[in-house]
């Protein structure tokens, strides 16, 4: 039997990490890549206990590592590209207080490069049989939703990358892979904090049923976690 394959970014911990985790159980071929595997301890131990995991060393905002890892794997399709790496950015800050440099960090991660991801492997999603590429994206980034304000780098961030997949869709349809922005849920992970609603489990349960079953029906769409669509 041919087993899938699923590249996933920043798996050392929160929801990288249980995707990882939930793939793996489920069978998949996981390349599982984070900035420092080799100090990855709970990784460590999930990659000893699954022998279908296999783990790399990548900074997504590293280009050339990117493409040397995509040359690496380069005869190994890969089903689902999904970009989870990502960054908040400083917390606590209102109008006034924006640190541009600390914005332009944060949108080096979270919206340039999951396009340079997806530019580095698309030859390798394109030679799968599920063709999908997913981005983690986040419900603050939808223009319609924001009724709180604030937040400037972090939900223009995210707003930001909907626009690169949406682009996404459009440009490699032709390829047939689809493309599609996803919203974990308000995670109780380092990110989302103690005061987060629900677990890394309930929502990588969520997100892991999107991405096997998404296609070109679902491309170019945002979508929750419980696969309710998200307006932009």
């Amino acid at each position: 039997m041919t087993t899938s394959t699923i590249l996933i970014t920043g798996t050392n911990r929160g929801i990288g990490l249980e995707l990882t985790r939930q793939f793996a159980a489920s069978n998949w071929r996981v390349l599982a890549c984070s900035r420092q595997p080799q100090h990855a301890s709970e990784l460590q131990s999930l990659a000893a206990q699954y022998s279908n995991i296999e783990l790399f060393e990548l900074d997504v905002t590293d280009y050339p590592q990117a493409a040397a890892l995509s040359d690496r794997l380069k005869d190994i399709p890969i089903d689902i590209l999904l970009s989870n790496a990502g960054s908040y950015g400083p917390k606590g800050y209102d109008f006034g207080n924006v640190d541009p440099q600390a914005w332009r960090d944060v949108l080096e991660t979270n919206t340039i490069a999951p396009l340079m991801l997806a530019q580095a492997f698309v030859s390798q999603v394109a030679a799968s049989r599920q063709k999908l590429i997913a981005v983690i994206s986040s419900k603050v980034g939808s223009i319609t939703d924001n009724q709180g304000g604030g937040g400037y780098i972090y939900r223009s961030s995210k707003t930001a990358v909907n626009q690169v997949v949406k682009s996404l869709s459009v440009d490699l349809a032709p390829m047939n892979i689809s493309v599609v922005s996803l919203h974990p849920g308000w995670v109780q992970t380092e990110m989302g904090g103690p005061n987060a609603l629900i677990s890394t489990t309930e929502s990588v349960n969520g997100l892991q049923q999107i991405l096997l079953q998404a296609g070109p029906a679902q491309s170019g769409q945002f979508l929750e976690y419980n696969g309710n669509t998200i307006p932009w």
